[in-house]
């Protein structure tokens, strides 16, 4: 009798546990996964989340949106990100910056990049390239090397920001070869390429997203590409290593995706196949080739190793300039 007492409470726990866990795994399924990034609608970050999670509805077979959230340097996403439970239900897609080279020039950051996220898959190239306006004197990025000298005035490089890849790429230029030119910050790619054509910036350095249409319609040309080889969307312009222009080797652009630690491997590894999947379907990559990107599709422990490799031929660059970054 006693023993039998014992069979029919086992039973009955054991069949509670199954209704809790069905129950937990409906919820999950109910959940709406969001997708992180730090910028506000448009522009090609936003493009390739809105089509990830899109895609992303089908293979996980739950509803995916897109969650805007813009300023402090994507900190704020990141963050979001960072607080979130760890059950892959939350995922930052960021650009590099945040890993690489904020850890570098931030006095303090609110994030460890290292041990706080962990990377799930890298999903695109963003290609950048150095433009001028079409009436400019000079063709290629040594061609204005050699006519800043004659033109010692004439030394800006706009960029959207501060403290990247493209910023200690013209400090390092200037360093190796003696030069002055000055980073000019902008809000955004419209009014850099708007000084560009009007002839009151010389030089302009973005994503090739950002310059494609201006420069079809012949209002600003190419004059190389930052980075170790030429980019797929523009296979006809040299690379300024290729041109001798030094300092712009590790000059690379890309978006990767990431989940909170803590996050079970078994979920990381169900997204890292899912997103790589998705990636490198040729229509995708297509469609994100339209949008500047090349769609790539690397596990999860390659970004951890170009985080930290770039992060350290950043180094030297960052402390011999002294840049500090501010919030």
């Amino acid at each position: 009798m006693f023993h039998s007492s014992i069979t029919k409470f086992a039973a009955v726990a054991f069949g509670a546990a199954l209704l809790a866990q069905g129950a937990s795994a409906q919820n999950q399924a109910h959940t709406p996964v969001k997708i992180i990034i730090g910028f506000p609608a448009g522009g090609a970050l936003d493009n390739l989340a809105r089509a990830m999670a899109e895609k992303l509805r089908t293979e996980l077979g739950r509803t995916v949106i897109v969650d805007n959230k813009p300023g402090a340097s994507t900190h704020i996403a990141l963050m979001t990100v960072k607080r979130a439970p760890a059950d892959g239900a939350t995922i930052l897609i960021s650009p590099a910056p945040p890993f690489v080279t904020h850890p570098l020039t931030y006095d303090k950051l609110q994030f460890d990049p290292d041990k706080d996220l962990i990377p799930v898959a890298h999903l695109a190239d963003t290609p950048l390239v150095a433009t001028t306006s079409a009436a400019s004197p000079y063709s290629s990025m040594r061609e204005y090397l050699e006519w800043v000298k004659k033109n010692p005035k004439d030394t800006g490089i706009g960029m959207v920001s501060m403290g990247g890849v493209l910023h200690f790429g013209v400090l390092q230029l200037n360093q190796e070869r003696g030069l002055s030119l000055m980073p000019v910050a902008y809000k955004g790619a419209p009014p850099m390429l708007t000084d560009e054509i009007g002839g009151v910036l010389p030089v302009g350095m973005d994503t090739v997203a950002s310059a494609s249409e201006l420069e079809k319609a012949g209002k600003i040309k190419y004059l190389g590409v930052p980075g170790m080889e030429r980019t797929k969307l523009l296979p006809n312009v040299p690379t300024f290593k290729e041109q001798g222009v030094p300092g712009f080797e590790q000059a690379s652009s890309w978006y990767a995706a990431y989940v909170p630690t803590g996050t079970p491997a078994a979920v990381v590894s169900q997204l890292e196949k899912a997103m790589i999947h998705i990636v490198q379907e040729s229509a995708f990559a297509a469609k994100m080739a339209q949008g500047g990107m090349v769609t790539t599709g690397r596990p999860g422990a390659e970004v951890t190793s170009l985080i930290k490799s770039q992060r350290e031929a950043s180094r030297p660059i960052v402390e011999k300039s002294g840049y500090r970054a501010t919030q």
